[in-house]
């Protein structure tokens, strides 16, 4: 008899480990997560700067200065320059904008310093020339580009170095050149010069060197 019962408690307990593992959940799978893309990187691009005055279209050189080029690029896309101004004018010299503050007329007097501190600096030895468009920088801070952005009107030699190169204009200087004549009272202009957009696109590729004439025979 106590045979008999100790098959039937085995058995039960058999009967009762196997209900046990059909019930118990199955292992959860941990999910791994699709490896992202590759980041395809961009060809060259060029944005365009329109203005009540006209339109003039910047190269952007990623070759020199990447990390300018992406911020200045992702700012545009997003609309950070529309609706600001040129608000610092050098006769003959620069003209200067893209401070997001210059969108308000009511903040005329933090006009210069605003959306600054976000760069580190990319230096390089090309020239500041005629054209050139380069990071405005707080006052003895090098690693303080951001938002802000200046086009050159005559050659710059003693900034070469000293700012961080990462555009220059290949179109619609003349547009350029007259929103640095504008009338001013020291450096401010005397009345709004507002960037309406600035679109990024893909560059025009450069044109062709001309082939040289045949020599004479």
């Amino acid at each position: 008899m106590k045979r008999v019962f100790a098959v039937a408690l085995l058995v039960g307990l058999a009967a009762e480990a196997a209900l046990a593992v059909q019930a118990a959940p199955p292992p959860v799978r941990k999910r791994v997560p699709a490896s992202a893309a590759p980041a395809v990187p961009e060809g060259p691009l060029e944005a365009v700067v329109e203005t009540a005055e006209g339109s003039f279209t910047i190269r952007l050189l990623a070759d020199v200065a990447p990390r300018h080029v992406a911020h200045f690029a992702k700012t545009a896309r997003a609309g950070g320059f529309d609706g600001t101004t040129f608000h610092r004018i050098v006769p003959r010299g620069i003209i200067q904008g893209g401070d997001p503050l210059s969108k308000d007329p009511a903040k005329k007097a933090l006009y210069g310093t605003g959306g600054l501190g976000l760069l580190k600096a990319e230096f390089s030895a090309r020239p500041m020339a005629r054209g050139s468009v380069a990071a405005v920088l707080q006052p003895n801070r090098p690693d303080s580009g951001g938002n802000q952005f200046f086009v050159v009107l005559s050659d710059q030699p003693s900034l070469t170095g000293k700012f961080t190169i990462f555009g220059e204009v290949t179109s619609g200087m003349d547009v350029v050149d007259h929103i640095g004549e504008t009338p001013v009272d020291g450096d401010k202009p005397q009345k709004r010069i507002v960037l309406q957009k600035v679109t990024i696109r893909p560059a025009a590729p450069s044109p062709s060197p001309s082939p040289s004439p045949s020599p004479a025979a």
